[in-house]
C-alpha cells in the first residue's frame, strides 16, 4: 500500500483513544498501549487519552488533529464517540456513526445481509428462558446464544445440551438485560477477513483453544493457532475476501475492519459478524494479517491512520 505522506508531522498531534467504559476495558488498554507505542516510534506526536465519558466530552480542548481510537464494546464501537468526533470536526480512522452503531448491533447486521442475499446463519431473538428452550427445538444441537450488541465473544456460549440453556440465556443477557439471540451453529472453521483502506487482506483460519473463538481463546491462551496465509485455493479465497468485501460495504464500513465467518464443509462462508474497531494486541488478527503482506506492526498503524487524510496528504473532510 502506497503511502500517502511520509512526514509524521503531518498528523499533526493525535489522541490514541484507549480504555473505555463496556466489558471489553482491558482488551481496549493493550491495544492503545501498542498502537500509541508504534505511533510514537514512528515520530508521530501521540499522547494516549484513557478516555472515560468526561474525556471523550473534552477532547476538543486537548489541540488534537485527530485521533485513533481503539476503543472496543460499547460507547466506543457503537457510534457513541464518532458522534462527538463529527461533532467536533476531529478526523478519526474506521467507520462512522451509522456502520459502528449496525455492525455493533448483530441482529440489525444480519437483518441487512439477508436483504442482500449474503449468507448468514439463521437466528432466533430471545425475550425469556422460554424462548431459548424453544429455539434448541428450532436449531438442534449444538447452538449458540449470544448478547446481539457486544464484542469480543462477551456472553457467547455454544450450548450441547438442555442443561445449559438456562446458564447461557442468563450470561447472554448479563446484569443490564441486554438484548439475547439465538443462532444455528456452523459446523466447520473459523475464518476472519481484516478490511484495510477498501481492500481485504489474507484470509486467517481460527483454530481456537477451546470450544469456539471465546474471550479466553482471543487473548489469553496460548494454544490458539492462527493459519495466515491458509491452504485456501487462491481463487476460493478471492471468492471469500470479495463477500467479506461485500458485508463490510453493506453496513457502510469503511477504512478498516474485520469480517468473522465460519465455513462449512462444503466450502460455503457463513458470516457471523463485522468488528469496526478489531483489536490490536499481540494476539490480534488484523497486525496478523498485515504481516502476511509485509507489513509490520508500526507500518499498519501509519496506514491506518492515514485513512484520515485525502490522496494529497489534507485531513478527510
Amino acid at each position: 500500500m502506497r503511502k500517502r505522506v511520509s512526514d509524521p508531522k503531518a498528523f499533526g498531534k493525535v489522541g490514541v483513544l484507549l480504555g473505555g467504559w463496556s466489558a471489553e476495558r482491558q482488551v481496549s488498554l493493550w491495544s492503545g498501549e501498542g498502537v500509541l507505542a508504534a505511533l510514537q516510534r514512528l515520530g508521530i506526536d501521540a499522547v494516549g487519552i484513557d478516555a472515560d465519558r468526561d474525556a471523550i466530552l473534552t477532547l476538543p480542548k486537548r489541540g488534537l488533529d485527530r485521533v485513533f481510537s481503539v476503543l472496543h464494546g460499547t460507547g466506543g464501537e457503537d457510534g457513541t464517540v464518532q458522534a462527538v468526533l463529527d461533532l467536533h470536526g476531529i478526523p478519526y480512522p474506521g467507520s462512522g456513526v451509522l456502520a459502528s452503531a449496525l455492525a455493533m448491533d448483530k441482529l440489525r447486521t444480519k437483518r441487512i445481509w439477508k436483504a442482500e442475499r449474503l449468507p448468514t446463519p439463521d437466528w432466533r431473538i430471545l425475550e425469556s428462558a422460554a424462548d431459548a428452550h424453544s429455539a434448541a427445538d428450532v436449531f438442534g444441537y449444538p447452538f449458540i446464544i449470544k448478547p446481539a450488541a457486544d464484542g469480543s465473544s462477551v456472553g457467547v456460549s455454544k450450548v450441547k445440551n438442555v442443561d445449559q440453556i438456562d446458564a447461557a440465556f442468563a450470561l447472554a443477557l448479563g446484569d443490564n438485560g441486554r438484548v439475547v439471540m439465538a443462532e444455528a451453529f456452523v459446523a466447520g472453521g473459523e475464518y476472519t477477513c481484516a478490511m484495510l483502506d477498501g481492500q481485504p487482506l489474507p484470509v486467517i483460519r481460527i483454530e481456537p483453544a477451546g470450544e469456539f473463538y471465546d474471550y479466553h481463546s482471543k487473548y489469553i491462551s496460548n494454544d490458539t493457532r492462527y493459519i495466515c496465509p491458509t491452504d485456501l485455493v487462491p481463487t476460493h479465497e478471492a471468492e471469500l475476501q470479495a463477500i467479506c468485501a461485500r458485508a463490510f460495504d453493506a453496513i457502510g464500513g469503511r477504512g478498516w475492519g474485520r469480517v468473522d465467518f465460519m465455513m462449512d464443509a462444503q466450502g460455503k462462508p457463513w458470516l457471523l459478524e463485522v468488528n469496526t474497531l478489531p483489536g490490536m494486541t499481540s494476539h490480534s488478527l488484523v497486525p496478523m494479517a498485515a504481516r502476511a503482506v509485509g507489513m509490520d506492526y508500526d507500518a499498519l498503524c501509519w496506514a491506518i491512520l492515514e485513512t484520515t487524510l485525502a490522496p494529497g496528504g489534507t485531513p478527510t473532510p
